[in-house]
């Protein structure tokens, strides 16, 4: 979450004793031994069972696809095709060429540029990431920028943030609650806001520098500007102070650079530690003076200056020259790398990532200003030992990153077929092209079994069905029913991938065989029966749908009224008195609407 959208999050058992113990010290000692011992167990076991209900809807592609109706549902999607281009842009980006870990129980990313005219962008914990038009805007397009805010959104689903958060939240004010039982030091007004406030700075504070820290490495992993992120933070500062019209984002000028009561770290300090971060990337070479002087080793180079006409983005401007210095810096271990071209006063590469650079190094005329900075910035390297720490840094991540792929490596056959299976409720789901990312984390395992690997090609042949590649989709469902074809999944998906192409007699078959094979799976008689009524063959639809019907009574509401009411009067006779309340319910909301704007 970028910083608007204020939830209940949170910090660990330890923190939280830590603070009870500075803030209720004497009464706290007072507390016999089964007292604290029962609130510790209290406290681990609402952890650990909130924890693992979060974590489970997280890993829900039902619940994915939800986040993003109820996110429109809310605010609305944005119809610009420039914003919504350039996200999609951006996310894929990311998402390719960044290098970072999925944990096995979470789900490939989905997102959307809502039609929000508020500042902000959050992740869900479906790893849905829901953009705000309004961010898009503020930022001006700016891609590094955007890239910075959307890295940093990722970075929460992958730390799952919002599941680990949330639990450390409720184990907090389990714990406060239980020992203000004990020793009645507070009111519950004041055990609410110390249990908040202690929740914001101990959980919630340094869960958002992890994803500012883990979006840096994120976005330039991507080849953004390191610059990018600190830029973000001028812009929002500028915007909160001088142009926002919601009080909920307005930021006091008189208090920029001190750290406040909210959740989030203030936006000043987010700055200050960014640029730090883009410093240390470049090899400590690269710093800021006066937020508009950028310096090689200290020594100016230029000053730069606005160049949007509407506000100041002197700031924004610095930070992205200096990026560019920062990622040449990083990625060039000599000087030989940048390619200085006197003949034509250019250097580097036509990357964009250079532009704000070039730009201002030719309106400054420090071309040779610049060449000679760099190759005394290598040449202090010799002894500074600051392009080594660079390497070892990385070095370090690339270790992490490495433990971090393996543990999320699928060891068991069980949580292979999750995996598949998640893929697979995509599809159900109307997602396909999400399954399809699903299903390439399974293709990615090394060792499939033969069973394995026709259950992934059953599920990515529907999904390719589901998206209009009907003969890739139906040779891979084929060939799963060929390796094996003792799975009822496999049939099934074969007849759907079937019936998504027009071959209604064919999908027929294969939802028979796979009937023969399990009689009683309530998705086979189901699947046939919805075959035989699409192909317009009445009765043999009744007959299947009776066979639903009799093997799973509960779910007669997907048997269309029209076979329901001659299988099943009194069912019938409940869908219709649904269905007058739901027009009541709606009626009544519609008239209390228009009585309210009246």
């Amino acid at each position: 979450m970028l910083r608007f959208v204020q939830r209940w999050k949170v910090y660990a058992v330890a923190s939280l004793l830590a603070v009870h113990s500075i803030l209720v010290p004497s009464r706290v000692l007072a507390a016999d031994a089964w007292a604290i011992a029962a609130q510790a167990l209290g406290i681990y076991a609402a952890y650990q069972s909130t924890l693992s209900s979060l974590l489970a809807y997280g890993a829900d592609p039902i619940e994915q696809v939800r986040s993003r109706y109820a996110d429109v549902r809310e605010n609305g999607r944005d119809t610009n095709g420039n914003d919504t281009a350039l996200v999609d842009g951006i996310m894929h980006r990311l998402i390719s060429t960044g290098d970072f870990v999925l944990s096995a129980n979470s789900l490939p990313f989905a997102w959307q540029v809502n039609d929000s005219s508020i500042f902000n962008a959050s992740c869900y914990p479906t790893d849905y990431i829901s953009v705000n038009r309004g961010l898009v805007r503020v930022l001006h397009l700016n891609e590094d920028e955007i890239a910075a805010v959307l890295a940093h959104e990722m970075t929460h689903g992958i730390r799952q943030h919002a599941a680990k958060d949330y639990a450390k939240a409720v184990a907090a004010y389990y714990g406060m609650t239980f020992l203000n039982m004990q020793t009645g030091v507070m009111d519950w007004n004041k055990l609410n806001g110390l249990s908040g406030y202690a929740i914001a700075k101990n959980v919630t504070l340094p869960s958002e520098y992890e994803a500012d820290a883990g979006g840096f490495q994120l976005m330039t992993d991507a080849g953004f500007n390191p610059g990018g992120p600190a830029a973000a933070m001028a812009r929002m500062a500028y915007y909160m102070t001088y142009e926002t019209r919601d009080t909920n984002e307005y930021e006091d000028p008189d208090k920029i650079g001190e750290d406040n009561f909210s959740d989030h770290p203030e936006t000043g300090l987010r700055e200050k530690r960014l640029a730090k971060m883009m410093t240390d990337y470049g090899a400590d070479h690269v710093t800021l003076e006066s937020g508009k002087t950028i310096c090689i080793d200290s020594v100016p180079l230029l000053t730069v200056d606005w160049t949007s006409y509407d506000y100041d983005d002197t700031a924004e401007n610095a930070y992205l020259v200096a990026g560019g210095l920062a990622k040449a810096f990083h990625d060039y271990d000599s000087a030989l790398g940048w390619n200085f071209r006197p003949e034509t006063k250019d250097f580097l590469t036509t990357d964009p990532v250079y532009g704000p650079l070039k730009t201002f190094v030719a309106r400054a005329g420090r071309f040779e200003k610049l060449q000679s900075l760099v190759a005394a910035a290598y040449e202090k390297e010799r002894t500074s030992g600051a392009r080594e720490a660079l390497r070892h840094r990385e070095e370090a991540r690339q270790t992490d990153l490495s433990a971090a792929r393996g543990a999320a490596q699928p060891k068991e056959d069980t949580a292979v077929k999750k995996l598949t299976e998640s893929a697979d409720a995509f599809v159900d789901a109307g997602a396909p092209e999400q399954a399809m990312k699903q299903i390439a984390r399974v293709f990615a395992l090394e060792n499939l079994t033969d069973k394995q690997r026709a259950a992934a090609l059953s599920v990515r042949g529907r999904a390719k069905a589901a998206l209009g590649t009907y003969r890739e989709g139906l040779a891979e469902a084929e060939e799963a029913v060929r390796l094996d074809g003792a799975s009822v999944n496999n049939l099934l998906n074969l007849a759907d991938a079937r019936r998504m192409a027009g071959d209604t007699a064919g999908a027929a078959k294969a939802a028979e065989q796979a009937v023969s094979l399990d009689g009683k799976n309530p998705t086979s008689l189901l699947l046939t029966a919805e075959i035989y009524d699409q192909m317009n063959d009445q009765a043999a639809a009744l007959d299947w749908y009776r066979k639903y019907e009799k093997l799973s009574p509960e779910g007669f509401r997907v048997i269309p009224e029209d076979y329901l009411k001659e299988i099943s009067e009194k069912d019938w006779k409940i869908l219709q008195r649904e269905r007058e309340e739901q027009q009541k319910a709606r009626a009544e909301a519609k008239k209390s609407a228009e009585k309210k704007f009246s």
